[in-house]
């Protein structure tokens, strides 16, 4: 129940509306019952020129419309019923015309408003969220996910409504005509609510195992797309197609499991309403024969029990999109209801421009507590317009201790400080706003150049955007291309070189023009003719700036005034190039093994 009212929950924003839907709902629930009821005791009037029987236990206001037909002649009632019928039809029309079409904004509003909520909240979480989950899954929530949400909010909860009014217009016209007999029929009718009750538990059980599945899918069309080129270097296609059958057919077998039980709800609920209406046939019919009832008010009687079970079926319809609903409901919610690792605090400050320090003082910092400490006490000063190079074995803490500056994560010992003032304490613009980032994983949208260059500095001009290029050493290339600097450049900058990707990644960072800038390995990947370009770029770009750079290459540690060397977690040397070639070890047969070949 409670995952029910979640569910429900997102129509909060829009209760107005949906009021107003729900309204005029019940109006053309109540004309569609009120057509019945009228004109089938109408025409049996007129054509058989019989009198109305009801049974002597109807309410008042029946037996006084009853007696007002029956004084009315057949042919005057003749005269009067195409347009009693066309205008009936009109209104009943015009208000199921009104309640599906606001019915319908509602629920592209609540799907709107969920995958909002949702993009929002995942670009708010840390990023050790991101490490635990699949890029692939994340995109299952607000795809897949939310389209089942949105078939419970347009269908299911429109139904839910508008078959209960209908179910309950037609049970009151059922008691009105006979009460006995109506009461014996619905006191049977619970019967039917245990099976679908039961199918509805398991087709929950197979929507999560479909969205589970389809997670899987999107998983291995980001991942295949993305890394289209490993597949073609590695002939890898047929691997690959294979392993996207395997899921697409598990996704399929469970998508007709639950085809298979939703199909049963129909016939379920139309052989109870055959066996009720035998009942009435055999219960009745004898009034009928006895001329103790008209053929009009039995045949209105009948048709009102069995108009009840085109709204019970779909009810079992509206019980089937609920639960898959509620099932992808959870997987929402799994995200919503999730809270950020670090989180920037409610009376948060803009962090001044740094003008003294960046201190890491006595930091030590875990990722989780199955991979142990990555860092273990460390401190670090990095002086404003210094070039302090980190260097150390692959996996010893480098990336991690440069992605706490800018507070990707917060140490679980320690902190890190601007000029004294602890980065926990400042908001996340202020802090982020003056750090660049140049690493060797270069992110590209697939948008223009211009685009990509202004990333961040959206209010830039055209001359700007050409500026911060030249002195990226783009500018070259990029006026030769189709479009210049309107050419888009392809998913993740597909159509470009690394060098020529690294270069727009260092016009961008040049352009955001931050005090302070970290280089994570941002040549390590590239040929010797585009480092040139790269290193030229980086080297204007460090020129008055506090730069932390992760060496990979001999010109970034010969350029720094202090060299930190980290060493499975700790800071086992700090000082200039000469002194650490005396004083650390490691130090030295790192320069000798790896950076001498520069």
């Amino acid at each position: 129940m409670k995952n029910y009212l979640k569910l429900l929950s997102f129509l909060k924003d829009h209760k107005k509306l949906f009021g107003t839907a729900i309204g005029f709902m019940f109006l053309a629930s109540f004309f569609e019952g009120f057509q019945l009821s009228l004109l089938v005791p109408l025409i049996d009037r007129i054509f058989t020129k019989k009198e109305i029987i009801v049974p002597g236990n109807v309410p008042e206001f029946i037996r006084n419309m009853v007696d007002y037909l029956n004084a009315v002649s057949p042919e005057v009632l003749y005269k009067m019923l195409p347009v009693a019928v066309l205008g009936m039809i009109i209104v009943k029309q015009g208000f199921s015309y009104i309640y599906q079409f606001l019915m319908n904004d509602v629920s592209q509003r609540v799907i709107r408003d969920v995958r909002e909520r949702l993009y929002a909240k995942i670009q708010n979480f840390s990023l050790d969220y991101f490490s635990e989950k699949r890029t692939g899954e994340l995109i299952s929530r607000i795809t897949f996910d939310v389209g089942i949400v949105e078939n419970a909010v347009s269908y299911a909860v429109t139904d839910l409504f508008r078959q209960s009014f209908l179910i309950v217009m037609y049970v009151v016209i059922a008691f009105a005509i006979h009460f006995k007999a109506a009461l014996v029929i619905f006191l049977v009718f619970p019967l039917i609510i245990w099976p679908i009750s039961r199918i509805g538990k398991k087709l929950r059980k197979l929507a999560q195992r479909s969205q589970e599945r389809m997670a899987d899918i999107n998983t291995i069309l980001l991942e295949t797309i993305s890394g289209v080129k490993v597949v073609k270097a590695f002939c890898t296609e047929q691997n690959e197609i294979d392993r996207f059958k395997r899921k697409n057919f598990e996704f399929y077998k469970l998508k007709m499991k639950s085809v298979k039980r939703m199909l049963l709800t129909g016939p379920i609920t139309e052989i109870f309403g055959v066996v009720c209406g035998i009942i009435l046939i055999l219960w009745l019919g004898k009034q009928v024969m006895n001329e103790e009832l008209s053929v009009g008010i039995f045949i209105l009687f009948f048709a009102s029990i069995m108009q009840v079970i085109s709204p019970l079926k779909k009810l079992g319809n509206v019980n089937n999109l609920t639960q898959q609903a509620l099932s992808a409901n959870e997987r929402i919610y799994e995200v919503l209801d999730a809270e950020p690792t670090v989180k920037e605090k409610e009376d948060a400050i803009a962090v001044p421009v740094v003008r003294n320090q960046i201190a890491l003082e006595n930091v030590t910092f875990q990722y989780d507590k199955e991979n142990g400490v990555i860092l273990k006490d460390i401190d670090l000063q990095v002086n404003v317009g210094e070039v302090v190079a980190i260097v150390g074995p692959t996996g010893t803490g480098k990336s991690t201790l440069v992605n706490l500056i800018p507070r990707f994560y917060d140490p679980i010992k320690g902190s890190v400080k601007f000029d004294g003032m602890d980065v926990r304490d400042a908001s996340f613009l202020s802090l982020r706003k003056q750090i660049g980032i140049v690493s060797q994983e270069t992110f590209l949208f697939n948008d223009s150049v211009k685009a990509n260059i202004a990333y961040g500095t959206f209010s830039a001009t055209q001359e700007e955007i050409e500026a911060a290029a030249r002195k990226a050493y783009a500018h070259r290339f990029v006026v030769k291309m189709p479009k210049g600097y309107d050419t888009v450049i392809g998913d993740r900058g597909f159509r470009l070189s690394g060098g020529e990707r690294q270069r727009l990644a260092i016009a961008r960072a040049i352009l955001k023009n931050p005090p302070v800038l970290i280089l994570d390995e941002a040549t390590s990947q590239l040929d010797s003719e585009s480092e040139k370009f790269v290193q030229e770029a980086l080297d204007d770009l460090m020129k008055g700036r506090t730069v932390i750079a992760i060496a990979h290459r001999l010109s970034t540690i010969k350029k720094a005034d202090k060299i930190v060397v980290l060493d499975k977690g700790h800071i086992v040397g700090q000082g200039p190039h000469d002194e650490l070639l005396k004083t650390c070890a490691l130090y030295k047969r790192l320069y000798e093994t790896q950076f001498q070949v520069d």
